[in-house]
């Protein structure tokens, strides 16, 4: 196909930030946003009044009666991903959803079984494997550069949660928000890509009276062949936002600080900054949704990573292990 529908469902932050990379990166392939679908009528409206040649919705099953689409972007609320993308699927529609895949196992399973019965390509926003730093990061880990992984820290620290950029009603509920299931997905399912799979062997989960989201978690996991990985998370306090993973080795050390930077160094020595091409990049993650699409090479994650991913951080969350 020479010219790709697409729709989107969800004009939040990352609604917004998917319009905003269709129209200003150089694509392979032509993409057509037909049509648009938000809750709120006033975010809609203020779409409509730039984007006078896209259709509005505030229902998405009008919105797929109307149009004919080969792709549906799906980035609202996590609670309601199941019912956009089943509907999706069942119409045979390619989908694009972003993370976590779903509100729970169980309906992330369902998904799954639906997207492979479909035979329709289904992705999962997941970036952080496409990212230079991370490439490189899983280069020297095939090389061997700091021996043998001893042991995995993973730190999510959030001195404000949600943090200033991400104020909506979600976020900080127990059902849908904090930061393990916003943040915590993307370095579970990085290190499921680079490490292997990843097991929970112990949970502490510390939540608010008030029934809101976590703050504190400290776990325990483990890789297929018993790497240590320790999870320590904390929010609402005072200092510097931390998100980041050390990795120990026999020979060094590798720290992938704060998203991006890389750093290394050998057993006694300080770590240093690690040069990373940005030309490395393979983003965005929409080229590689489309060319699969077109049944050319791409690299993506799907419905299975997604629910693998959520296998884990609902194990990381089960209040019946904590205490």
């Amino acid at each position: 196909m020479t010219v790709i529908k697409m729709a989107l469902i969800g004009l939040g932050k990352m609604g917004l930030h998917m319009v905003h990379l269709i129209e200003n990166t150089k694509m392979d392939t032509e993409i057509e946003i037909v049509a648009v679908c938000d809750a709120n009528e006033e975010g809609l409206a203020s779409f409509a009044a730039s984007h006078r040649g896209v259709k509005t919705y505030t229902d998405y099953q009008q919105l797929m009666n109307e149009h004919q689409i080969d792709l549906l972007y799906i980035a609202v609320p996590p609670k309601f991903h199941y019912p956009v993308v089943m509907e999706a699927l069942e119409r045979k529609i390619h989908v694009f959803c972003e993370k976590p895949l779903a509100n729970s196992v169980e309906e992330a399973k369902k998904m799954l079984d639906a997207a492979e019965q479909a035979d329709v390509v289904h992705a999962i926003h997941f970036s952080m494997p496409h990212e230079p730093s991370v490439l490189k990061l899983q280069e020297m880990i095939e090389q061997g550069t700091v021996g043998t992984i001893r042991k995995i820290d993973l730190i999510l620290q959030f001195p404000q949660w949600p943090r200033s950029w991400q104020q909506n009603a979600w976020i900080t509920s127990r059902e849908q928000g904090g930061f393990i299931l916003e943040v915590g997905i993307h370095w579970i399912h990085m290190i499921q890509k680079v490490f292997g799979a990843v097991r929970v062997v112990s949970t502490q989960v510390q939540y608010p009276e008030n029934g809101e989201c976590e703050l504190e978690v400290q776990a325990a996991m483990e890789l297929e062949d018993g790497t240590r990985i320790q999870l320590n998370g904390i929010s609402q306090f005072a200092g510097e936002e931390r998100v980041s993973m050390v990795v120990y080795g026999a020979k060094g050390t590798i720290a992938l600080e704060n998203w991006e930077e890389l750093k290394t160094g050998l057993v006694g020595q300080p770590l240093s900054p690690v040069e990373v091409l940005e030309s490395a990049s393979e983003l965005p993650v929409l080229k590689h949704v489309i060319a699969r699409i077109q049944g050319k090479p791409a690299k993506i994650y799907d419905f299975n990573d997604g629910y693998q991913a959520q296998l884990v951080l609902e194990a990381l969350r089960n209040t019946e292990q904590s205490r």
